[in-house]
């Protein structure tokens, strides 16, 4: 039978970068040091695909996700990212035309939480971890760059319609100008804010995500919590409220919190954060963004 995928293009033979497969779920066992646990993650694969094939063998690609994956149940494997390691190099072992092997995966996470001891539950966030296997011939020797990070969900108080709403209310109740009460909470909207913060290692470098999810909600205006009465909402906005903060601001202190979080970290090591309000009184959402390295960071905060 004829291998279709093996022809060469009749037209347009461009180098394409990445060819593969997206958004396949699999139960994948982690066993770290302190407990094991078993993730629900999402993968996209892919390899690069010379310009002298028609097409890329994905069904190899998805014996490879398999393969590796359900190999985790009776070996589970030290960490979410050391498996997107060894899925992308079994990719290039097994796609000899390819000379690079990108995984991307998310899993559900979940710690245990809670506004107070007696109302604690499992609360979700995410764990990312992306991996890139290149060599520089199909028979060279193969280079790895891994990464790990997390996502919280919280919330944000906007610190602007807070001081507006602040002088409209003062024209009504004149006792609110009253210099002891400037810190007094006041009205604002809030919005349901995602932040996200990834680390690019280098060898024999890892972090706990548990870590990573700490420095994230420490950033944000207040954390959220799946169970909450009457008197624990209360608690978690007027927290919020004395915390407000823009989009920017999460970001920044985000950044400011890693600079000395991870001191176990070379200054080589990349930082990507991101951070998005889900705003509640705009039809559209605030986004932030920044990509340097710990050197960078670490510089920066110490000014």
């Amino acid at each position: 039978m004829r291998d279709v995928h093996a022809l060469v293009p009749s037209v347009a033979r461009f180098d394409l970068h990445q060819v593969g497969i997206s958004g396949v779920r699999k139960p994948i066992a982690v066993r770290r040091p302190e407990r094991a646990v078993t993730l629900a993650a999402s993968f996209d694969i892919a390899v690069d695909l010379p310009p002298t094939r028609k097409g890329s063998d994905l069904s190899r690609s998805a014996i490879v996700l398999a393969e590796v994956v359900d190999a985790t149940v009776t070996r589970p494997v030290p960490s979410l990212e050391a498996a997107c390691v060894g899925i992308a190099r079994e990719l290039l072992a097994r796609h000899e035309y390819a000379t690079t092997a990108t995984v991307r995966a998310e899993a559900e996470y979940f710690l245990r939480r809670g506004i107070a001891p007696e109302r604690m539950s499992l609360e979700d966030y995410r764990i990312l971890a992306d991996a890139v296997c290149t060599r520089s011939s199909p028979a060279g020797s193969v280079s790895t760059t891994e990464s790990i990070g997390g996502e919280a969900v919280g919330m944000t108080a906007c610190p602007c319609a807070m001081e507006t709403a602040r002088d409209a209310l003062s024209e009504e109740f004149p006792l609110l100008r009253d210099p002891a009460l400037r810190d007094l909470p006041m009205v604002t909207h809030n919005q349901r804010n995602r932040t996200r913060l990834q680390f690019d290692l280098g060898e024999g470098h890892e972090v706990e995500v548990d870590r990573i999810l700490a420095v994230i909600e420490a950033a944000q205006s207040s954390p959220t919590y799946a169970i909450l009465k009457r008197g624990d909402e209360a608690r978690m906005v007027i927290a919020a409220h004395r915390r407000p903060r823009f989009v920017e601001d999460v970001l920044r202190d985000l950044l400011h919190q890693v600079a000395s979080a991870f001191p176990e970290l070379p200054d080589s090591t990349v930082a990507r954060a991101r951070t998005v309000s889900e705003e509640s009184i705009h039809k559209y959402d605030v986004v932030a963004e920044h990509r340097a390295t710990l050197g960078e960071i670490r510089r920066i905060a110490a000014e």
